[in-house]
């Protein structure tokens, strides 16, 4: 009898060690800890980037990184542990939002290239141009900024004035006067003088060159506004070259919207003839179309 008892006894006791060690199992699965995710340390901006901003101290810091998701094009602490110093003084070339990872191909770095040539965009041409405070926008046009093309050219009014008899009429300028047109909108802005981005926050920049980022023919004519009269530029909003989501579209082309030196549209010219015969006087209206 007592050896029944003692043996039911380790029993019970041998079920309740096996219960307890499958609880104590189950137990150690659930808090099982998570899996550990490799990182790496990656360049990223602070703040946002504006294009031919120029890279200052401290625009760039390292944040840890997945390491799944490292494409090439980034940079890495422990491959470039020196490119900070590097990146000083660099252009940027294409926009960065804040956070975003740094990569080389949206930064111009000073010596490599020249910076003007990697501003601009395939297919388009920079050209440089003469301005002054007045016909600049009071130098409140800076690198960046959208503007629009005018010239001002003198126009000359002619008519006709007596002539000795049989030799018939002549004509011969009796006055002067100006017109205006703009020839291009929505042009970008390269550079002011040597100036490709604002210095030290400074809201303006006084040159003598404004530098345009223009399509080869826009570029002829711009070319041709200078020679027949004095070109201007007229600042846009910012808000006319922004997109659903607030970034700059910086992809936006130049629009030529003038007609001048533009071949097969003529413009009509109106003048009045003064004629003179026989002493009597007569007025008559002329217009004369120009290539």
């Amino acid at each position: 009898m007592v050896l029944a008892v003692v043996a039911a006894g380790a029993a019970a006791f041998m079920v309740r060690n096996i219960v307890s060690s499958r609880e104590s199992e189950a137990v150690q699965v659930v808090a099982a800890p998570p899996p550990v995710i490799e990182t790496s340390e990656v360049l990223v901006t602070r703040d946002a980037l504006r294009i031919g901003e120029k890279v200052q101290p401290g625009a760039f810091a390292w944040q840890e990184w997945p390491r799944e998701f490292v494409t090439g094009d980034y940079i890495t602490r422990q491959e470039n542990p020196d490119i900070l110093e590097t990146l000083n003084g660099a252009v940027v070339r294409s926009e960065f939002i804040a956070g975003e990872p740094v990569m080389l191909k949206k930064v111009a770095q000073l010596g490599d290239a020249s910076v003007m040539s990697l501003l601009v965009r395939k297919g388009m041409r920079a050209v440089s141009i003469r301005i002054s405070p007045e016909t600049g926008a009071g130098g409140f046009i800076l690198p960046g900024d959208r503007v629009d093309v005018m010239v001002t050219r003198r126009e000359t009014e002619e008519t006709g004035a007596a002539a000795p008899r049989g030799e018939g009429d002549q004509i011969v300028p009796i006055g002067q006067g100006f017109s205006a047109e703009t020839i291009l909108a929505n042009v970008r802005v390269l550079a002011i003088d040597q100036t490709v981005a604002e210095q030290d926050g400074q809201p303006t920049v006084v040159g003598r060159t404004a530098t345009l980022e223009l399509t080869p023919k826009q570029a002829e004519l711009v070319a041709l506004g200078e020679k027949v009269g004095e070109i201007s530029l007229s600042l846009r909003p910012f808000v006319d070259n922004v997109g659903e989501n607030g970034a700059p579209i910086e992809d936006a082309m130049p629009v030529a919207v003038g007609r001048l030196g533009q071949p097969g549209e003529a413009r009509q010219q109106t003048g009045v003839l003064k004629i003179v015969r026989s002493g009597s006087v007569a007025l008559t209206k002329t217009e004369q179309a120009q290539q």
